[in-house]
């Protein structure tokens, strides 16, 4: 059940693995920690993947769409725009972000889901909720997608190309490009050169399968590496922790469901 003031709504949800959420927008901004499972959230700037101790943040009216990558529970906070403007800091971002949270952030949220809203004490916890969200670090789970028709085009391919095994020409020619073109675009429109984008998406469909049971080594022959080590070197370039290391604490969060 919902907790509720007239301008701030707090949901404890708990989605089974391949829900979704269609593409949609609301008045609200929407805050949405994942406290067990994984979700993949999407919007016009990017695709995040969201494991444990993540949470998202979507401004109001910009279209999302949410997939179940597993069972999962979240805590999502809505707030109308009313609120938002009476609330938030003067520096709080503007767009669409997925940040980690932080010890403070988390026992925030934690409190506010069994505090009374209307409550000075949960007026204050929702305040310093949106100051603790001013420290924006950009999780690396954010996968940022092209503007443009052509970029677009390419990232999709290439999406569904996680062993990485389309030569760039190749690559190209299938999304009635050129070479030059796509990598131009990429560095332009992501930040990231087309080498790199491709690398960590490679390695955000890595996470997802870790998520669902699979084995390091199985997913290290299913992403294309030549071996588990390479496969664990290249993870931790992306995630900033080796797959064991990601395993160790997803299955934590995963067995509080």
């Amino acid at each position: 059940m919902p907790t509720a003031t007239v301008d701030v709504t707090l949901h404890r949800v708990l989605k089974r693995r391949a829900e979704a959420l269609p593409e949609h927008a609301h008045d609200q901004a929407q805050l949405t920690f994942v406290t067990s499972g994984m979700v993949q959230l999407r919007t016009e700037r990017g695709v995040w993947l969201l494991p444990p101790q993540l949470a998202a943040w979507v401004p109001p009216g910009m279209p999302h769409r949410l997939e179940i990558l597993t069972n999962a529970e979240l805590l999502v906070v809505l707030w109308s725009p009313a609120a938002l403007r009476a609330a938030k800091p003067d520096d709080f971002p503007e767009d669409d972000f997925v940040s980690p949270v932080s010890p403070l952030l988390r026992s925030l949220l934690e409190a506010l889901a069994a505090a009374d809203l209307v409550s000075e004490r949960g007026r204050i916890m929702l305040g310093l909720v949106l100051h603790e969200l001013r420290c924006v670090a950009q999780a690396p789970t954010y996968l940022p997608m092209p503007a443009s028709e052509i970029g677009l085009r390419v990232a999709e391919i290439a999406l569904g190309d996680h062993r990485n095994q389309l030569p760039l020409e190749t690559l190209a020619s299938r999304a009635a490009t050129s070479v030059r073109t796509a990598s131009r675009r990429f560095p332009e429109e992501t930040g990231m050169t087309l080498k790199a984008w491709r690398q960590r998406a490679r390695i955000l469909w890595a996470v997802a399968e870790l998520g669902r049971d699979k084995a390091i080594s199985q997913v290290a022959r299913e992403t294309g590496f030549a071996s588990t080590a390479a496969f664990s070197h290249a993870f931790r370039q992306v995630m900033s922790q080796t797959p064991s290391e990601f395993l160790a604490s997803y299955q934590q969060h995963e067995s509080m469901l």
